[in-house]
């Protein structure tokens, strides 16, 4: 899915489809095992088995909607003889979350001119600037040349974590001086890239609660002041949200995509839930595409997201 500009997501210590499986190992057990606990020895599809596999997809956070899709999808099947073998309906819960990642997956954007611009935003904690890095470091190795703009000059240290990573990753930094102005600091990095010939400027922004109006506005002032150096940026807004959060990202990525335009989600800290099911909340709810998610704390965890292998990590 993002091969043509992010690489092919290989490296970084087996295949893809390998550590999928080991960082989304809690999701596997909450929902999985639990459906397959459900229909275990069973022929009859009744009304105990579909309270328990409802239990299962709510508390894997694949959201009420989706969920009574499911059960209603079964029930009308049953009705209609299609399906009769409890076995039978892992297969199609495995189809249907399927179906509901791909319907929301897009191509990346791409820029007329380089520097392709991605905006990095979300809460306070979510991991913006480490994900910065890190997607800075796995483009770098991809052979693309990036610089990144320390636009988060509110919080203490920030501008100094972006450093290391632009150590580590040996790529670019624009910055200013804790407490400038972040649109300064995003105009002094897109004339950078354009000057420099860079294939992409990623920006890291100050995290921000997203119902506080006047932070909020202060998102679509960066995206203006991006649009002035380079007229179709920024071209991605990737919103960094924290998957053991759960249904309370939602209302996250809603508020962030009124104000900022958010066209990506990046999913952080999924290794440490059970509440992986957000990704198809997300993508059903808001139709927005997952475009990496982070499996780890090793530079290399930060991975390029695709529904089938997602789904196939899950269930295979």
């Amino acid at each position: 899915m993002l091969s043509s500009l992010f690489g092919s997501g290989e490296g970084g210590g087996g295949s893809l489809l390998d550590r999928l499986k080991q960082g989304i190992e809690k999701t596997r057990a909450g929902l999985v095992t639990t459906i397959d606990d459900a229909v275990h020895g069973k022929k009859q599809i009744d009304s105990g088995l579909l309270e328990e596999l409802e239990y299962a997809l709510i508390t894997a956070d694949v959201g009420i909607r989706t969920a009574t899709e499911i059960l209603e999808t079964i029930r009308q099947r049953v009705d209609r003889k299609m399906v009769s073998d409890a076995a039978g309906l892992r297969a199609l819960i495995r189809q249907h979350l399927l179906e509901v990642l791909q319907a929301s997956d897009r191509p990346e954007a791409r820029a007329a001119q380089p520097p392709l611009v991605v905006m990095m935003v979300g809460v306070n904690g979510a991991g913006k600037t480490t994900t910065t890095g890190k997607l800075a470091r796995r483009l770098q190795e991809n052979g693309k040349t990036v610089i990144m703009a320390a636009a988060d000059t509110f919080r203490a240290a920030a501008i100094e974590q972006l450093e290391v990573w632009a150590n580590r990753a040996d790529t670019g930094i624009i910055r200013q001086a804790q407490g400038a102005d972040p649109s300064a600091v995003i105009f002094d990095a897109l004339q950078a890239g354009r000057a420099r010939k860079a294939d992409v400027v990623i920006v890291d922004t100050a995290g921000r609660l997203h119902n506080k109006e006047g932070l909020m506005a202060e998102l679509e002032k960066m995206r203006r002041t991006a649009a002035r150096v380079i007229p179709e940026a920024p071209h991605e807004v990737y919103l960094v949200l924290d998957a053991t959060t759960g249904q309370n990202g939602l209302e996250q990525a809603r508020k962030f995509t009124e104000a900022s335009g958010v066209t990506g989600i990046v999913l952080t800290k999924l290794d440490g839930t059970a509440k992986g099911g957000i990704a198809i909340a997300i993508a059903r709810e808001l139709n927005l595409p997952i475009r990496y998610i982070g499996v780890g704390e090793k530079v290399t965890d930060l991975l390029p997201f695709d529904p089938e292998q997602y789904i196939a990590s899950l269930f295979d």
